[in-house]
């Protein structure tokens, strides 16, 4: 008995050294960044850490929130983005000004560069730019005829579009576009330009031209590692390693073996790290395509029943309330239509500052878009009970509470259960954008593909997505069945 303390405390110990070890990695949605990630990640596994990795997080305003709620612990970032998007400064700063401000405002550092310049671009295609003799995005001005799109980050940024046009008094017009697709749009003559990341493997492989920045109006986009300063010593030794150690051939390189050698990200990051000299012990083996696809279905089918069956558990009791006060039943449905209304992905930005990023923010969100339906029709299913059943019922001597057991909530359960169907498939289909937020689930092969313009890998997120909806579809429709002859035939 003695010997228990000492045992349970060396246990403790050894759980707290274990979670000491585990060090979240997080990725923006696109190609770049899962390459960089997994380099990082796979390096801090060849050094004994167990990393989790949350990728897909849909863009900067994300990726900074989750790293500054500690959700996760790094992640790889650009200083001319963090300078202007997260700092907000008026001028560019330098890598040192960065590091200074982060570490006074927010405890957060960033490593040395990674030895590569990924700046923003303005792309249009080579023979065009040869044609109508466009070489700067100074030239774009004598040629407003030209149909622009960029992405949706682009659009918002304070190094983006808005104050592009302001310095160099563009007339075109763009539109919104995801940053994979736009490329395709480019291939097709529907647009004329886009924005484009000067490392991007599209550009020599569909022969567009990058303008120059004759104004100078676009910082230094230096690649590091953005990270908490609690990281430990060794984990911010290994990432030292990565200083220096790619320059912009080698990531336009890697960009194209991605998009076009259709190389897994594991795979490419396992080579580079080889290659290089990095990779110590070995790194943990990746799972078969097989059970990658059976673990995100998995984590999309947990992301929906739970949120569902929290979703129940509000909605019911408070349905039933409702059907009883019918001076708050206005208002109550009027509120959850208000949620309804609101765009997912905003929802799930929402989230963040409060709950972080992963499942906690997805079910929650999810959580949310379910309790409209499955609130409406318990308040429909209960008022189209029959009248003349409730006043047999009250003139057997029956109460308020055994009227509404033995009677109303039955013949009010397939309203209900139409309700649960409802909310279940709005939230099998919504559960894709939890991949936004590092949530797992199909939504990752969806976003994944949308970054990488891989139909195949979009595919393989949508169509296990459409055919869970299906199936549930169908599961409540004869639970439907089965419970309508029982209680109404």
């Amino acid at each position: 008995m003695k010997r228990f303390p000492v045992i349970l405390s060396l246990l403790l110990f050894s759980a707290c050294a274990f979670a000491q070890e585990r060090i979240a990695v997080g990725s923006k949605h696109f190609n770049e960044g899962y390459i960089l990630s997994e380099i990082i990640s796979q390096l801090l596994e060849s050094n004994g850490y167990r990393v989790e990795r949350k990728y897909n997080l849909g863009g900067t305003t994300i990726a900074f929130e989750a790293l500054l709620n500690r959700a996760i612990d790094i992640y790889p970032e650009y200083t001319g983005t963090i300078s202007a998007e997260i700092l907000k400064a008026g001028s560019h700063l330098s890598p040192e000004e960065i590091r200074q401000a982060l570490q006074q405002r927010y405890g957060l550092e960033i490593s040395l560069p990674l030895g590569f310049n990924n700046t923003y671009a303005i792309v249009l295609n080579e023979a065009q730019a040869d044609q109508q003799q466009i070489k700067t995005i100074s030239d774009l001005r004598a040629h407003p005829a030209l149909a622009g799109a960029v992405s949706y980050e682009f659009l918002q940024r304070a190094d983006g579009w808005n104050n592009l046009v302001a310095t160099y008094q563009l007339p075109q017009r763009v539109r919104g576009i995801e940053h994979g697709l736009a490329y395709n749009a480019l291939r097709n003559n529907s647009i004329h330009f886009t924005d484009a990341y000067s490392t991007d493997g599209e550009i020599k492989k569909y022969n567009l031209r990058v303008l120059q920045d004759d104004k100078n109006f676009f910082p230094e986009y230096a690649a590091v590692s953005f990270y908490q300063s609690r990281l430990p010593e060794k984990a911010k030794q290994a990432l030292a390693r990565l200083d220096n150690q790619i320059n912009e051939s080698e990531m336009r390189e890697m960009n194209a073996a991605a998009l076009f050698g259709k190389k897994d990200f594991a795979l490419i990051a396992k080579e580079f790290l080889a290659r290089k000299g990095l990779t110590g012990a070995r790194a943990e083996r990746q799972p078969s395509a097989s059970q990658d696809l059976f673990r995100h279905i998995l984590q999309h089918l947990f992301l929906t029943f739970l949120s569902v069956v929290i979703a129940i558990s509000i909605a019911l009791p408070l349905g039933i309330v409702l059907y009883k006060n019918q001076l708050l039943l206005n208002p109550i449905l009027y509120l959850t239509g208000i949620f309804q209304t609101v765009p997912s992905l905003a929802l799930l930005a929402l989230m963040i500052p409060l709950l972080g990023i992963g499942l906690v923010p997805a079910i929650t969100a999810l959580c949310i878009y379910a309790l409209l339906p499955i609130l409406r029709n318990t308040i429909s299913g209960l008022k189209g009970v029959d009248p003349e059943l409730k006043s047999v019922a009250t003139a057997m001597g029956l109460t308020a509470n055994q009227k509404l057991k033995l009677i109303e909530l039955p013949l009010a359960l397939p309203a209900i259960i139409s309700g649960i169907r409802i909310a279940s498939v709005i939230n099998v289909g919504t559960a894709t954008l939890a991949a936004f937020i590092g949530a797992g689930g199909l939504g990752e092969y969806i976003v994944t593909g949308l970054a990488l313009n891989n139909s195949n890998l979009i595919l393989k997120g949508a169509i296990p997505s459409a055919l869970l909806a299906i199936l549930l579809e169908l599961v409540f429709e004869f639970i439907e069945k089965r419970l309508t002859p029982k209680f109404m035939g």
